[in-house]
């Protein structure tokens, strides 16, 4: 599904963990060389002060991916997005969302899914229940716009999260996608202790 490119917006803290993903892979000739992929108003942008709080166009951030996957994982792109979603989840989650994060309690972290969603997209919500000891679902309805690799970038996040939390061997399945024709996404998470 397409975004509008009028609402569809995403924060800027999305962008950066980007970014630090890139110089972490590659310095900064490697940042360099990914933006050079974009147009030059998505360069300027990435070349400027991202605000963390502020919102900037989802197509954008669609834009900044597609680049990050070619450069670092052109023969899989789906695992450059798994990758992009677990850096992201990393920055974050040490960082301003570290109140996530309880050792020994993925739940706790799953729980908090609602306004985890609303730190990051601007329309759309997501719930969470919580389906066995070791296991639970996340819906994420009304989206401005979906996409595989987003989803992808989704799966990531929360397998890291939930490893920072004390979960191991974790398993996200993604059986419902808007990005397949579906009227939701649905994640199902699970975990060893």
């Amino acid at each position: 599904m397409a975004p509008d490119s009028a609402a569809a917006r995403i924060k800027g803290s999305v962008l950066i963990a980007r970014l630090k993903l890139l110089a972490k892979q590659g310095g900064t000739g490697r940042v360099e060389a990914v933006l050079q992929r974009l147009p030059p108003a998505d360069r300027k942008v990435l070349e400027g002060v991202i605000m963390p709080i502020g919102w900037y166009p989802l197509e954008l951030n669609l834009r900044l991916d597609s680049a990050i996957a070619e450069a670092l994982s052109p023969r899989d792109r789906n695992k450059a997005f798994v990758d992009m979603g677990r850096a992201s989840a990393e920055d974050n989650l040490n960082g301003p969302h570290h109140v996530f994060i309880r050792k020994g309690d993925p739940h706790f972290l799953l729980s908090h899914a609602p306004e985890i969603y609303r730190l990051y997209y601007a329309v759309g919500s997501r719930s969470y229940e919580k389906t066995g000891a070791r296991s639970g679902v996340l819906r994420t309805l009304g989206a401005e716009s979906v996409t595989h690799e987003d989803c992808l970038t989704i799966i990531g996040w929360y397998q890291r999260a939930i490893e920072m939390s004390g979960g191991r061997d974790v398993r996200i399945e993604h059986p419902r996608c808007r990005a397949r024709g579906n009227g939701h996404c649905e994640y199902h998470c699970a975990w060893e202790a």
